[in-house]
Protein backbone atom coordinates (compact mmCIF):
# COMPACT_ATOMS: atom_id res chain seq x y z
CA UNK A 1 0.00 0.00 0.00
CA UNK A 2 2.77 2.36 0.78
CA UNK A 3 3.67 2.94 -2.68
CA UNK A 4 3.20 6.34 -5.00
CA UNK A 5 1.37 4.55 -8.49
CA UNK A 6 2.80 7.43 -9.94
CA UNK A 7 6.62 7.99 -9.31
CA UNK A 8 6.66 4.90 -7.77
CA UNK A 9 7.94 5.94 -4.40
CA UNK A 10 8.19 3.09 -1.92
CA UNK A 11 9.09 1.86 1.75
CA UNK A 12 12.85 2.60 2.10
CA UNK A 13 14.92 0.62 4.78
CA UNK A 14 17.86 1.79 6.77
CA UNK A 15 19.59 1.74 9.89
CA UNK A 16 18.29 3.68 13.03
CA UNK A 17 21.92 4.52 15.09
CA UNK A 18 21.03 5.65 18.50
CA UNK A 19 23.27 8.55 20.47
CA UNK A 20 25.38 5.31 21.94
CA UNK A 21 25.73 4.00 18.56
CA UNK A 22 23.58 0.92 18.63
CA UNK A 23 21.95 -0.08 15.65
CA UNK A 24 18.55 -1.42 14.65
CA UNK A 25 16.52 -1.48 10.90
CA UNK A 26 14.46 0.63 10.90
CA UNK A 27 11.62 1.91 7.34
CA UNK A 28 11.24 5.42 6.20
CA UNK A 29 7.38 5.42 4.60
CA UNK A 30 6.54 7.81 1.77
CA UNK A 31 3.56 10.27 2.50
CA UNK A 32 0.92 8.50 0.50
CA UNK A 33 -2.73 9.57 0.63
CA UNK A 34 -5.57 8.09 -1.05
CA UNK A 35 -7.06 10.10 -3.42
CA UNK A 36 -9.85 10.40 -6.59
CA UNK A 37 -7.81 10.74 -10.23
CA UNK A 38 -8.02 10.61 -13.62
CA UNK A 39 -6.19 8.04 -15.13
CA UNK A 40 -6.25 6.84 -18.72
CA UNK A 41 -9.53 9.42 -18.99
CA UNK A 42 -12.00 8.08 -16.48
CA UNK A 43 -11.60 8.81 -12.31
CA UNK A 44 -10.21 6.17 -10.43
CA UNK A 45 -8.92 5.69 -6.75
CA UNK A 46 -5.21 5.84 -6.70
CA UNK A 47 -2.23 5.97 -4.17
CA UNK A 48 -0.30 9.63 -4.79
CA UNK A 49 2.44 11.03 -2.53
CA UNK A 50 2.49 14.79 -1.71
CA UNK A 51 4.80 15.34 -3.47
CA UNK A 52 3.34 14.45 -6.99
CA UNK A 53 0.13 16.21 -5.51
CA UNK A 54 2.06 19.07 -5.19
CA UNK A 55 3.83 19.18 -8.17
CA UNK A 56 1.00 18.59 -10.21
CA UNK A 57 1.90 15.55 -11.48
CA UNK A 58 -1.37 13.85 -10.03
CA UNK A 59 -4.90 15.79 -11.86
CA UNK A 60 -7.29 15.13 -9.55
CA UNK A 61 -11.18 14.10 -10.42
CA UNK A 62 -14.28 16.06 -8.29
Amino acid sequence: MAKCEFCNKEVAFGIKVSHSHRRSNRTWKPNVKRVKAIVNGSPKRVYACTRCLRSGKVTRAI
